[in-house]
């Protein structure tokens, strides 16, 4: 099957961030949140990205005002799926809230389209059962920011069938991206690898070994790392940070995936990074 239309539910930064790069590849694009605000929001940011790629010459004004004209947003979720092929749910990092919009997506959109979540951490074989159409639904993880990064975590479920994982793949394929076939396991391996790094990162300051950007320093020009870890967990969010160390520790049982308390504590207060202007560092506000 080949994808031409389909629905993004959750315009935040990863929603977005899939709505434009599938919208500058040719699909038309429902971007669905449950705020009007929101979705105005989306698109300006869409919409800002856009210009810079035109400015830096990697795509054509023209280009960026065909992109936009393909997005069409929605608060209405079931309206919106109504006719597409597939749907990527990109909603907060919540097993709960994902397995609700599967349970509404299922209802709604048409029994041939493919489900797909941007989950990083969540089971997809456990989501699938939650749907009448489990060999339908897998896993398409994308990365922050979704217009450069290249990577493509592409998750099967237990019932996942071929055809759904060879559309899926063609399709990241064919949005510029570099797919990678992982199996359904917490944390996949991205993020399987990554948090408990961050994870160590947070303890480090906490301990007193050394300061948020002296941890960062040691990764930058130790290990050649473009970001360090702290800096890089205020980008994806301390919130969603602890949301998958969280699934880490409860699916796989080990203490070594024991969230940092510094962390659980930041995140209470609030802290979460680059989208509250304050994490390990602080940013100005835009």
């Amino acid at each position: 099957m080949e994808i031409s239309t389909l629905a993004v539910v959750g315009a935040g930064t990863m929603g977005q961030g899939i709505a434009h790069v599938a919208a500058l590849h040719g699909r038309s694009v429902r971007l669905v949140d449950v705020s009007e605000a929101v979705l105005q929001r989306a698109l300006q940011t869409i919409a800002h990205n856009l210009e810079r790629q035109v400015r830096k010459e990697r795509i054509t004004a023209t280009q960026k005002e065909e992109a936009l004209g393909r997005i069409t947003p929605a608060t209405d979720l079931e309206a919106a799926v109504a006719d597409v092929q597939l749907v990527i749910e990109a909603v907060p990092e919540n097993p709960e809230l994902k397995a609700q919009v599967f349970e509404r997506l299922d209802r709604a959109a048409p029994p041939e389209a493919i489900l797909a979540s941007n989950t990083s951490s969540i089971s997809i074989t456990w989501l699938g059962a939650r749907t009448q159409r489990p060999a339908r639904v897998i896993g398409m993880h994308f990365f922050n920011p979704v217009p450069v990064m290249q990577l493509v975590e592409i998750v099967r479920g237990l019932e996942t069938s071929d055809a759904t994982y060879e559309t899926i793949y063609r399709l990241a394929e064919a949005l510029g991206k570099t797919p990678v076939t992982v199996n359904d396991a917490p944390g996949f391996v991205s993020n399987r690898v990554l948090m408990p790094m961050i994870n160590e990162a947070i303890y480090c300051v906490m301990e007193g070994v050394a300061s948020p950007e002296d941890v960062d320093q040691v990764m930058k020009l130790g290990m050649n790392h473009p970001m360090g870890p702290l800096a890089l967990a205020d980008l994806i969010g301390l919130d969603v940070c602890l949301g998958i160390m969280e699934v880490l520790h409860r699916e796989l049982g080990e203490d070594k995936y024991r969230p940092c308390p510094l962390l659980r504590k930041m995140v209470a207060a609030g802290r979460l990074g680059r989208k509250t202007g304050r994490g390990f560092y602080e940013y100005a506000s835009n």
